[in-house]
């Protein structure tokens, strides 16, 4: 799916997100900028803006863009990234604590098993390393019923119109409802070797940056 949608990737998620998306990458960009880390791992790349960000504002460190669609590594590559893996997030092909930091945008929510991909997280990081997590979220309050209609209705049929591909787009509504958010969020992200974990909602809630440090 991810292969069918590569070359259209960045287009559909600008339009479709309204322009946030900018703003989601430069607050995760500057949160991980403050930490200094000199290894970064970023998962589930995709087409590779937020390792390309990271590769902006840290050009001392080490940035390693890991995907498991070559099509998708392909465009990072094309746009610049200067170091990609080819990887499975739930089998990560790196020795324990490898890497100072490890951010996955929009990608945790698409994998297998979420809780088996924190553990791969927080084996290749050091001790005191720090973890990025951006992926949508339900907002609260008013917004909510707004956004649930645009997700579920409005979202395939845009979606289908830029792309070409409207089933790659159909499952989205439905994978994040789906997805734990806020407290949930916080508390499995803990149960998988994290502390200090925190919440940033974005953009009235439709995402949220969760942030932890491996113990």
């Amino acid at each position: 799916m991810f292969g069918r949608i590569a070359r259209r990737y960045d287009l559909a998620n600008h339009l479709l997100s309204g322009g946030a998306d900018f703003l989601w990458r430069r607050r995760a960009t500057k949160m991980v900028q403050e930490w200094g880390p000199r290894r970064v791992l970023d998962l589930a790349t995709g087409s590779g803006d937020l390792a390309l960000a990271f590769q902006r504002r840290l050009p001392e460190a080490t940035i390693i863009a890991a995907d498991f669609s070559p099509e998708m590594l392909s465009v990072a590559q094309q746009k610049g990234v200067r170091e990609t893996v080819l990887a499975d997030a739930l089998h990560l092909p790196f020795p324990d604590d490898s890497f100072d930091c490890v951010s996955v945008a929009f990608g945790l929510r698409n994998m297998a098993d979420w809780n088996l991909a924190l553990r791969e997280m927080n084996r290749v990081l050091r001790p005191g390393g720090h973890l990025l997590v951006l992926d949508f979220s339900l907002p609260t309050g008013l917004l909510r019923s707004g956004y649930r209609f645009y997700l579920h209705r409005c979202l395939p049929i845009l979606a289908s119109l830029v792309t070409g591909q409207k089933e790659a787009y159909d499952y989205l509504g439905g994978s994040i409802e789906k997805f734990p958010s806020g407290g949930a969020m916080i508390k499995m992200i803990a149960e998988n070797g994290f502390a200090a974990v925190s919440a940033d909602p974005l953009t009235g809630g439709i995402a949220t940056i969760y942030a932890a440090e491996k113990m």
